[in-house]
């Protein structure tokens, strides 16, 4: 039977596809070796479409790449055809790849598997105060863009980031458990727009260096070594440290435990911070962990002018690290730690207690997200940056 748009009863074509007559039309100036962007002059059209044609509905059966309208309408309309199966329904090794990089456990050095806090998936977001499940959790677009790189010879494993969403969420194009959402940085059950909250930064009382005197090849991200830290905070005023090389993105977790007494002293005023993320303990997190690594990779250091840093001149004196400071609620100044700590949420979700984790914990959900490939580093791996510079 003739395709149903040649029926006098069919509606005409969209003009977003190309009809029958047009493929008549390119065939002809084909064979009369007029150039891509001639053809598409004279169609009306972009030439990117007519690269396109020309590629994808070509007839090959004898084996070049000749146009012929008619092989090119049946290319098309057989392309058409719905309902059609999804990528990750067909390819069962790209959907085993995509789901191990979304829930895959997060392992330590040595290969064994930490399982983390155990969750129950409630078909929904389960909210701030509850624990999230710790996995490799890769972003769609991370799985998307690092399998050309992991599969360079093999084109059957490639997938796009939102055919990936769409998997997910869409009913009817379910490849992948919907419960694999638990995984995804926002943890969403359904798909939203992304809300920007503006927080507000905190003041010191003496005047610092600021990031305006900051030297301009930190700001160009020319060389390693300068980094930008925060503290992220959680029930009980917990909070764990992070810093961030701005280069590479090699992110590193400072352990801030409670003291002794939390808990069984009440709040001194200008006593010591119980809470474990006071000036002095922050300073001596920095420094027992910035001053293992290489010299050449501990210039400088950006914080917020939070009072976690009054100590900051005797930690210029202890690591050697020039620190700056942003100005009054200007976190997107050190954007790069910002980023960061919106990853670290996946593992320590806002409203719980960061007590509860280990240094060994930090180490290796740190060891995890320096093995993440990120857009930034062309789908690179912050490890696979700074490795080489570690070992000078």
């Amino acid at each position: 039977m003739p395709p149903s748009h040649f029926l006098r009863s069919s509606k005409p074509l969209s003009g977003r596809y190309l009809s029958f007559a047009e493929r008549e039309e390119i065939a002809i100036l084909r064979v009369q070796e007029h150039g891509v962007c001639a053809i598409a002059r004279k169609l009306g059209r972009a030439p990117s479409t007519i690269s396109r044609e020309l590629r994808r509905n070509a007839a090959t059966r004898c084996g070049g790449l000749e146009y012929r309208a008619t092989t090119a309408q049946w290319h098309a309309d057989r392309s058409l055809r719905r309902p059609k199966a999804a990528k990750l329904a067909r390819n069962g090794a790209l959907r085993r790849y995509v789901q191990d990089r979304l829930s895959g456990a997060v392992t330590a050095p040595d290969g064994v598997k930490i399982m983390g806090p155990k969750v129950t998936w409630k078909a929904r977001r389960s909210g701030r105060r509850q624990h999230r499940q710790w996995a490799m959790a890769w972003s769609p677009e991370q799985i998307a863009r690092r399998l050309p790189f992991d599969f360079p010879a093999d084109d059957s494993m490639r997938i796009s980031h939102e055919a990936i969403y769409q998997a997910l969420y869409v009913q009817g194009r379910g490849a992948l458990r919907r419960e694999l959402t638990a995984c995804l940085r926002t943890g969403r059950a359904l798909r939203m727009p992304r809300a920007r909250v503006h927080g507000k930064g905190k003041s010191l009382v003496a005047p610092e260096i600021m990031i305006s005197e900051r030297p301009a090849e930190i700001a160009d991200r020319a060389v390693p070594g300068h980094w930008e830290g925060d503290l992220i905070l959680g029930l009980g005023s917990s909070a764990i440290g992070t810093l961030v090389e701005r280069m590479t993105r090699f992110t590193i977790l400072l352990h801030l435990p409670r003291m002794a007494a939390y808990g069984d002293l009440a709040r001194i005023k200008n006593g010591p911070a119980l809470a474990g993320h006071g000036a002095a303990a922050v300073r001596d997190a920095i420094t027992r962990t910035i001053t293992t690594l290489p010299e050449q990779i501990r210039q400088s250091l950006t914080w917020d002018q939070g009072a976690e840093m009054a100590q900051h001149a005797d930690l210029r004196i202890d690591t050697g690290l020039q620190v700056y400071f942003c100005d009054p609620r200007s976190p997107w100044q050190r954007g790069t730690n910002e980023n960061t700590n919106g990853l670290l949420r996946q593992y320590f979700p806002k409203g719980t207690d960061l007590s509860v984790h280990s240094a060994l914990d930090l180490e290796w959900v740190a060891t995890e997200l320096n093995d993440r490939p990120r857009k930034r580093l062309g789908f690179m791996k912050p490890i696979e940056q700074i490795g080489p510079l570690l070992l000078r």
